[in-house]
């Protein structure tokens, strides 16, 4: 996990330091329209956090619905995003007159920023000897069971 994690924050750094370095050209790859360009090289900041942020969450996401925690992290997604991400960009969006930079910004920092900080305090702080024991019971519970009932249900197995 370790290794998966530090290789995406490398590439994540990476590519956000790309977008920051280019972010007056990016907006020619897209479009020749100077209002796309202009709003391209404005909003790159973001999408340079946004890459960061999204370079990490989900192999921290996958590592806890991998380690059996899928509602533990359905939760942590729906109030990241529905009740701290979309709040917080429309605020930002309309209130603050930010339009989409405020949306996006909200979203990232409001929803994706603080799901990834919970991710990494609930893999980091997880004892994981005790979690691989757990996971080698339940392996061997099902191997078990599962090759009981298969020569119940077989009565070739019992000849």
């Amino acid at each position: 996990m370790i290794i998966s994690v530090t290789q995406s924050l490398i590439i994540g750094i990476v590519f956000s330091v790309l977008v920051v370095f280019f972010h007056d050209q990016i907006g020619w790859i897209f479009s020749s329209s100077e209002t796309v360009i202009e709003a391209v090289n404005d909003l790159s900041i973001l999408l340079a956090f946004a890459i960061l942020l999204n370079s990490i969450q989900p192999i921290l996401s996958g590592v806890a619905v991998g380690s059996g925690w899928q509602s533990f992290v359905a939760y942590i997604n729906l109030g990241c995003y529905y009740f701290i991400g979309l709040p917080l960009g429309y605020v930002m969006g309309w209130i603050f007159k930010s339009g989409v930079k405020g949306i996006w910004a909200g979203m990232i920092f409001g929803g994706t920023a603080i799901q990834t900080l919970i991710l990494i305090s609930v893999v980091m702080r997880c004892d994981w000897e005790k979690e691989a024991q757990k996971a080698s019971m339940r392996v061997q519970n099902w191997s078990v069971s599962d090759a009981t009932k298969k020569s119940e249900e077989d009565p070739k197995e019992k000849d």
